[in-house]
């Protein structure tokens, strides 16, 4: 029988298209259904459609990870959670990229206008509109342009460690835990935005961990946000540096735009590569070297998953928000 990682890698690698990401939904509920969890699909904006499995309003904690496939890109996009000035020029330099051949494209369409004698306002407006018309549509292919055909990484390597959990619970404790795999996020967290204002009454206590990119490199970083310190003990506990794994809980310092940023106990988690001078980078996604999902960062994440809800005093972990 084919592992979760093997039939994910090779049966549903590309989640892009509705039909594309219905057959994921089927097999993900599928799973979900031959281990005992209660399943539904929840419609959101611009058509997302989020997994939920099992009660995320009884759970203890909620394990998280988008399912929706990014476009293809000719470069890869290069995140440094822990350098924020680094990954904003790397940004600037994105931005510039895409700017330029829409500022090219309107010089010379205007250049080729005016040498027919157009007057030079219509040639401006002409050149103008071409340049805007290119802007976006180079923006909207970042988007919604084919899909990247390789996602080991971004975001496969997520949804198999979530499925992965699901797997690993006991099923007298399948009620502690909820897993919801949110849809879009490559858009602009679409899907967990519409998560978290269907459900505003309870997703503010939901301790929520979101695995974005946990498939390549040995150096597991749990982003905290500001809101959300009160985890970092339990954090601690459970996830545990161990043999060439590296963990790191960071409260402070930490940039890592993901789904888990709409939630107030939202903690996002990704695997990260280390350069000799010591920067934790990650590479590759979205483009089609994003090959690497390796199978040991699965069962570390999955590990440190488990310990994490069958602490003793897990109780007080769920606490901490109808407290607040």
């Amino acid at each position: 029988m084919a592992s979760v990682r093997d039939t994910v890698l090779g049966e549903h690698m590309i989640r892009k298209k509705k039909s594309e990401k219905t057959k994921f939904i089927d097999f993900a509920r599928g799973r979900a259904s031959e281990l005992g969890y209660p399943s539904a699909v929840e419609e959101g904006s611009l058509g997302a459609r989020n997994i939920v499995i099992g009660n995320p309003e009884a759970a203890e904690v909620v394990f998280t990870a988008h399912y929706d496939t990014p476009a293809a890109m000719p470069i890869p996009n290069f995140i440094t959670p822990k350098n924020i000035f680094i990954y904003v020029c790397y940004q600037m330099l994105l931005v510039f990229l895409l700017v330029t051949p829409a500022v090219i494209l309107g010089i010379l369409v205007g250049t080729v206008l005016g040498l027919f004698g157009l007057g030079l306002g219509v040639t401006t407006f002409i050149a103008e509109a071409v340049y805007l018309v290119a802007l976006f549509g180079f923006m909207l292919l970042l988007v919604a342009g084919p899909a990247n055909k390789n996602t080991a990484n971004d975001n496969s390597s997520g949804v198999i460690t979530l499925l992965e959990i699901m797997e690993r619970f006991p099923e007298s404790e399948r009620g502690r835990v909820a897993f919801i795999f949110f849809d879009l996020e490559e858009a602009g967290l679409i899907g967990s935005s519409s998560y978290k204002k269907a459900h505003s009454k309870f997703a503010d206590r939901l301790p929520l961990i979101n695995l974005d990119c946990v498939g390549d490199g040995r150096h597991v970083l749990l982003a905290v946000g500001k809101r959300a310190g009160e985890l970092v003990p339990r954090l601690r506990e459970a996830f545990v540096s161990e043999g060439d794994y590296t963990v790191e809980v960071a409260e402070r310092g930490v940039f890592y735009p993901s789904d888990q940023a709409h939630f107030r106990l939202g903690v996002g988690v990704c695997a990260l590569k280390r350069t000799r001078s010591g920067l934790l980078y990650m590479n590759k996604i979205h483009t089609k070297r994003d090959t690497v999902c390796d199978t040991e960062n699965i069962d570390f994440i999955a590990k440190c998953a488990l310990r994490l809800v069958m602490q003793e005093s897990t109780s007080e972990f769920a606490a901490h928000g109808e407290n607040k």
